[in-house]
């Protein structure tokens, strides 16, 4: 798929943007925070599935901040090498 095409019908991306020019900013902001929550949940889902349940708080919580902050930040922030741990 190319950049500005999308598989939705026009009719239902229609719909979905006069929604979203309906809602206050107040609830475009609640959207976008259940969003961020659910796709938290997924992250960690996923690295459940890979690595397994028993991780401990810490250790989960590393792999997932490894997702969007870069190797060297990890590393200097929390002593934390994803290359070395992994994701």
């Amino acid at each position: 798929m190319r950049a500005g095409q999308s598989d939705t019908p026009q009719e239902i991306q229609s719909l979905l943007v006069d929604g979203y020019r309906r809602m206050t900013p107040r609830e475009k902001l609640e959207r976008v925070n259940q969003l961020n929550r659910s796709l938290r949940t997924l992250a960690i889902a996923g690295i459940r599935q890979r690595i397994g349940d028993d991780l401990p708080e810490r250790e989960l919580q590393l792999r997932l901040a490894a997702l969007s902050i870069d190797r060297q930040t990890m590393i200097d922030a929390f002593g934390w090498d994803p290359d070395e741990h992994g994701l």
